[in-house]
Formats: C-alpha cells, structure tokens, sequence
C-alpha cells in the first residue's frame, strides 16, 4: 500500500527536475525584447553579414566606445546586448547569417517633417569611424526618422513627406487598422550609403508602439535583402544547370539508340550527377534561407496592417512587385535542380536495368557453356571408365594367365588359356563392380 501524498516543505521542490534546455527554451521569447522609442527619434541601423566575424570580435568592437572599455565577453554569450547611454542607447544582435546594430537617439531639429532631405548624421552620438568599423560586410543600412505629424491629413502629410525625401518618388502605407501611423520611404541608398525611412505618427503614440513599428520596418528591408541573396546565386547557375540539362539529354538519346557502350555512358553519368549533387550541396542552403527570408518579408508586412494612401503604392504593394519575381526566379532554379538530380536518377535505373539484363544475359551464356563443358566432360568420363574397364581387365586376365602357365609348369593339370578364358566374364565384372563402388564413395563424400 502507497503512503499518503502529503503537501511539501518549504524546502522540498514543487516539480520534477527540469529539463536541461527549460530555462534556454523558455527565456527565448524575451531574448530580443522591442525597444521603447520616444518621438521624435533617429534610429541608425546597420546589418552586417557575419560570415568569419567572431563574437570576441564584436565584443571588442563594442569596448570602444565611451565608457564601455570593461565590457565583459560573457554579456555576448546571448545574442543580444542593449547598452544605454545618457543620450542615447546602442543595440546589438547576432543571428544566423547577419548581426544588426541599432543606434536610437533624438531626431536633429532641422529634420523635423517639412524639412528638405535634411542631414540626419549630423548630431550623430557615436564616433563615425566607430560605425565605419563595424565588424563584417554591410547588407543593409538605414535612417529611420521618427517625427510627430498629422497622418489624419492624408495630402498635406504627403506632401511634407515627399518634400522630405528631396521631391522624388516615394512609396508609403497607413500602419494600423486605424491609421495610426505613416511610413514612407524611397529605397534608395545615397551617397552615404544609408538609405532612408520615415515615420510620421501623432503626439500620443506610446514608446512602446513606436518601439514595435522601428522594428518591424527595419526587419522588414533587412528580410528583403537578405531573400534576395539567393537571386544573383540562380542567375549564376542558370547557364550551368542548362549544359547540365542538354548532356542530359545527349546521355539519354545515346542509351535509347545504343550508340555508346554502357561503361562509356556510365562514366559521362556519375560525372553529371557529380556535378549536380556538389550544386545542391553549395546553393541549397541558401535557397532555403531564401524561401525562409521571404516567409519572414510576408509576416512583417501583415504586422505592419498597412491601408493605402491615394496617390502612391503601399510599402508592401511595392516590395511585392519587385520582390515576388526575384523569390520566383530563385524558386524555380531550385526545382530545376531538383528535377535534374531526379531525372539524373531515373537515368541511371534504366542504365543499371539495362547492365543487369546484360550481365544476366553473360551469365546464363556463361552457365550454358559450363552445362555442355560437364555434359562433355560426363561423356569422356564415361568412355574413359569404359577403357579403363577394359585395361584392368586386360591387365588382371594378363596376370591370371602368367599364373595357370606357372602352374603348369608346376605341374598342375590344366590348360592356362582355357581357365583364364573362362575367367574373363568374372574378372570383367569384378572389375566394374570395383568402378561403381568407387563412384558411389566419391558422390557421398561430395
């Protein structure tokens, strides 16, 4: 009989014990919490690839600046890091392929809505040779501005806008399903190397919806480029899986027509399949990021509950139609690659269905031969226990017969001919008697 559950002790644990990734699992959706941005603002965003940058490497890139010289290695164990300053906050996180750094500081005056493409660096709070070194190679860049406006004033907002970005053609959206908030942008990278974002929301919007929509826009650019790495990797293999397909073909044609012997063939297929499995091999994982990053450019936009503006395209509306042919192109080289390595595949079953039905051919060849070479040699076994037969037989009448002739001469009374004609039949049997019971031992030892 078990013993009475009873409530545990203070010191006794309530649960079993956990599991070794509970703490890491559970702590992961607060692992990049959203800033808290207060209007008007500036965020400047760089993201770096870091293929080859290490995080010791980071880490003492962060130390050098102000005040942050005893910046421990163990705070980038994470993959996240917030500093904050008196002015300002520096943002670091490290994913997969890219680490992002956002600066958050106040917004200068004179770019303020209605400016006119104003200088955004120019209070910038961290030293420029500071950002010019950030560890790793540059896939996106931004200036997000963060100013107050009246988005309820759909022409006249737009108009500061556009005069904003310098008059040229700018695409921008609603944010939310109430309209809470414009973003605008151009996507166009200037001579700085930044390109440049606008969000245009009223005096009451929390810090920590402006937080919310500084990282979704943000997201949202550095996603699209990021899927459109994959793009110049398909134009590239483009020409290289069309030779590919076409000795293919070559290779099919001549196994149809049995123009080239199947090793020749075999060889010329192996080296294909080489070839396409060390491209599958190089290209597929970033095909893959590629659909993944397109997947995340798709959520971010549904995040952003964009309403249009009349008189320009949505944000989503414009990425889409620029983005979707790029995510197409890269889709359908990676089927394309697929369906090479399966035809490739199908290929080689009908060349090794083939070599079987020839090697089986050889061997039943090869099997009739060896059939009449032991029906031959069964035949010329038998004529030579034939003559055997008879030589023992002649060899045992020779030796009967100097026998009776030496016992004639002994004195016995008989003819030798005579007793060993008579003794023929009967050596003659004992004789292939003795040549069946040596034929019946050697079966039955084998």
């Amino acid at each position: 009989m078990s013993a009475p559950l009873t409530d545990p002790t203070p010191e006794e644990p309530l649960l079993p014990q956990d599991h070794a990734l509970r703490a890491l699992l559970h702590n992961e959706v607060h692992a990049r919490p959203t800033a808290r941005i207060r209007l008007p603002a500036l965020v400047v965003y760089v993201a770096v690839l870091n293929e080859g940058v290490s995080r010791e490497a980071e880490s003492e890139h962060l130390r050098r600046l102000p005040g942050q010289e005893h910046l421990g290695a163990e705070k980038l164990t994470g993959n996240f890091l917030r500093l904050r300053f008196a002015t300002h906050t520096v943002k670091w996180e490290r994913h997969t392929e890219f680490t992002r750094y956002s600066i958050v500081q106040h917004l200068p005056e004179d770019a303020y809505l209605g400016a006119n493409q104003p200088d955004l660096l120019s209070e910038l709070v961290v030293p420029r040779a500071w950002l010019a070194g950030i560890p790793g190679r540059t896939i996106a860049a931004v200036q997000l501005a963060m100013t107050h406006g009246d988005p309820s004033k759909p022409e006249e907002t737009l108009a500061l806008a556009r005069q904003w970005f310098g008059d040229g053609p700018v695409v921008a959206s609603m944010m939310g399903t109430n309209g809470h908030s414009w973003a605008v942008s151009d996507f166009m990278i200037r001579a700085d190397g930044f390109e440049r974002m606008l969000v245009v929301a009223p005096s009451g919007m929390s810090p920590e919806r402006a937080g919310r929509i500084s990282q979704r826009l943000l997201e949202l650019e550095t996603y699209r480029l990021m899927a459109l790495r994959g793009l110049p990797v398909a134009k590239q293999l483009g020409p290289e899986l069309g030779g590919a397909e076409h000795q293919l073909l070559d290779i099919t044609g001549r196994l149809e027509g049995k123009q080239t012997s199947d090793e020749e063939l075999l060889d010329q297929l192996v080296s294909l399949a080489s070839r396409v499995e060390r491209a599958t091999a190089e290209h597929d994982f970033r095909f893959s990021a590629t659909r993944a990053y397109d997947a995340l450019v798709a959520q971010r936009l549904t995040e952003l509950r964009e309403r249009p503006i009349h008189g320009t395209q949505t944000i989503g509306e414009f990425m889409r139609k620029r983005l979707s042919p790029a995510i197409a192109t890269v889709a359908a080289t990676s089927q394309r690659l697929d369906s090479l390595a399966e035809r490739i595949s199908r290929t080689s079953g009908l060349l090794r269905t083939r070599v079987d039905i020839a090697t089986e051919e050889q061997n039943r060849q090869l099997l009739e031969k060896l059939t009449r070479g032991q029906e031959l040699q069964l035949r010329m076994q038998t004529t030579v226990e034939g003559l055997s037969i008879a030589a023992i037989t002649y060899y045992v009448i020779s030796l009967l017969l100097y026998a009776a002739k030496a016992a004639k001469a002994a004195g016995a009374p008989i003819n030798p001919e005579m007793a060993v004609g008579a003794a023929v039949p009967l050596v003659l049997w004992g004789v292939w008697r003795m040549t069946q019971r040596i034929r019946h031992a050697l079966h039955k030892a084998n």
